[in-house]
């Protein structure tokens, strides 16, 4: 019985731990926190951190029937998170301006009421299109079984709290790389996360034909 849960657990760590990629959404975090201070950005990857884990926890428990319900398959999940990873891609690349804007527009842009957590952060960042339907499988592949549902539960805390503590220790890394090494970052980042965007959207593409 343990034997078989520590085997789920582990399972289920090592799936969510490629799709989430704790590191790398740290670094993208720097990228796109770059000027707020301590507080706000501790207050945002907390936020980014539950709406993650409620999302994902809430997709693997009834995703595949909410799914089937909408009519809805999982390669338009695939290409609809696709398309959304684009729109963040963009900003990244492009910087939103700043490298054209003024001191005081600077300032204004920090102090900003736009809240990054939910989007993109949360979602399609860490609860992305990977990561939702990566939850669907492993639930399904659980059957039902109260154990292994825990274990993936558990795998699941696990990498979210990893990918928090991640984006928390951020705030070093952004402050090494200084102003001109974070912009630079953050747009080969930009130029990797339309890389993902476009993988998202050809494998919901390949998979809708396949089905078809």
């Amino acid at each position: 019985m343990l034997t078989q849960f520590t085997g789920d657990f582990l399972y289920a760590v090592v799936a969510l731990f490629v799709i989430i990629d704790p590191i790398g959404t740290a670094v993208i975090f720097a990228a796109l926190t770059t000027h707020d201070d301590g507080p706000k950005r501790r207050s945002i990857a907390q936020r980014a951190s539950l709406i993650s884990f409620v999302v994902l926890l809430i997709f693997g428990l009834a995703g595949e029937k909410l799914l089937r319900l909408l009519g809805i398959g999982i390669p338009a999940l695939q290409i609809a998170g696709g398309a959304l990873l684009f729109l963040s891609a963009k900003d990244m690349v492009t910087a939103k301006g700043e490298l054209r804007a003024s001191d005081e527009e600077k300032a204004a842009a920090s102090n900003s009421t736009e809240d990054i957590s939910v989007f993109p952060l949360a979602i399609p960042l860490i609860a992305g299109p990977g990561g939702m339907t990566t939850m669907v499988l492993l639930h399904a592949k659980a059957g039902g079984h109260p154990a292994a549902i825990l274990a993936i539960t558990l795998a699941l805390g696990a990498l979210i709290g990893a990918t928090l503590i991640a984006m928390l220790a951020a705030r070093t890394l952004a402050r090494l790389m200084g102003a001109t090494g974070a912009s630079v970052i953050g747009r080969v980042l930009g130029i990797l996360v339309a890389a993902l965007a476009a993988q998202f959207i050809l494998e919901g593409l390949q998979t809708a034909l396949h089905l078809g």
